[in-house]
């Protein structure tokens, strides 16, 4: 990982800013108390957990004895054991999802919506699948019906992040669309799937305009050659879907608590931090 004191330094930057104020924050309306300071600073804690997704491993567990243990120890002289890392994991997801906000890209004008699917077991375990029983829900996507959540991604032309947004699997495409989508947009591409009135109307109002081609079954719609080129280009946010899924394995099946599922979809910030 040539990269991770880039993304080290990166982090370590935003936490000598974030962590003051948040623990001040907790501390003044009671949600936290004093409490002894871990080996490991926070700034690290959170660089091991990007650099998991960034590092093309399957296993947390290998990546972490196997590798990170094996070739980094230097790099990180008080580095806990793997077990006493997982305790301390659900404490960085409040600095986690703070620091992929501070990474968002700003809207273009141009920007793409699409969603993914993302499973938690195979269909034939649903039945007994405990660990986000509650949370996930039985969806329908293009490879057929699955059991997990959705994520649904805005991104700009240049393949920044600007908005993100987990829901159950069975939440429509277009429902989150408008609470993602900010004012300063000006035309966001969409495939089929967010063929919606209401949606469109929505969004006019607020000054987004949302392009899409038409069903089969639907009359042909006037598009310029702008947009219908603009609408060719969907392949970008298509790409960065299979890149989270493929490259920082965001979706899996062995999860083995809520705070393990989301800090493993959070740390999806690993891509944001080398697109910005």
């Amino acid at each position: 990982m040539d990269n991770l004191v880039d993304v080290f330094c990166d982090v370590d930057d935003f936490c000598s800013v974030f962590i003051p104020q948040w623990e001040q924050q907790c501390l003044t309306d009671g949600t936290r108390k004093r409490k002894r300071s871990s080996r490991m600073a926070m700034s690290e804690i959170m660089t091991i957990i990007i650099a998991f997704h960034i590092s093309h491993h399957r296993d947390f567990k290998n990546f972490y004895t196997g590798y990170l243990a094996r070739f980094f120890k230097s790099e990180f002289p008080n580095l806990l054991s793997y077990t006493r890392f997982l305790e301390v994991m659900p404490s960085a997801m409040v600095p986690l999802c703070s620091y992929f906000s501070s990474l968002k890209s700003e809207p273009t004008g141009i920007e793409f919506v699409d969603s993914t699917s993302i499973k938690v077991c195979h269909n034939l375990r649903i039945p007994r699948h405990k660990t986000l029983s509650g949370l996930a829900s039985r969806g329908k996507g293009t490879m057929g019906w699955f059991y997990g959540f959705k994520l649904h991604l805005i991104v700009n032309h240049q393949g920044g992040i600007v908005a993100a947004k987990i829901t159950p699997a069975n939440v429509h495409d277009t429902k989150p669309v408008k609470e993602m989508v900010v004012d300063s947009m000006d035309k966001l591409y969409a495939d089929k799937g967010y063929i919606s009135k209401a949606l469109a109307s929505d969004l006019l109002e607020r000054g987004v305009t949302i392009i899409n081609n038409v069903r089969k079954n639907m009359k042909v719609k006037a598009l310029s050659l702008w947009d219908r080129a603009m609408l060719s280009r969907h392949f970008i946010i298509e790409t960065i879907n299979d890149q989270l899924k493929n490259i920082s394995q965001i979706e899996h099946t062995r999860h083995r608590s809520v705070h393990g599922f989301m800090l493993n979809m959070i740390g999806f910030s690993g891509l944001s931090t080398q697109r910005a």
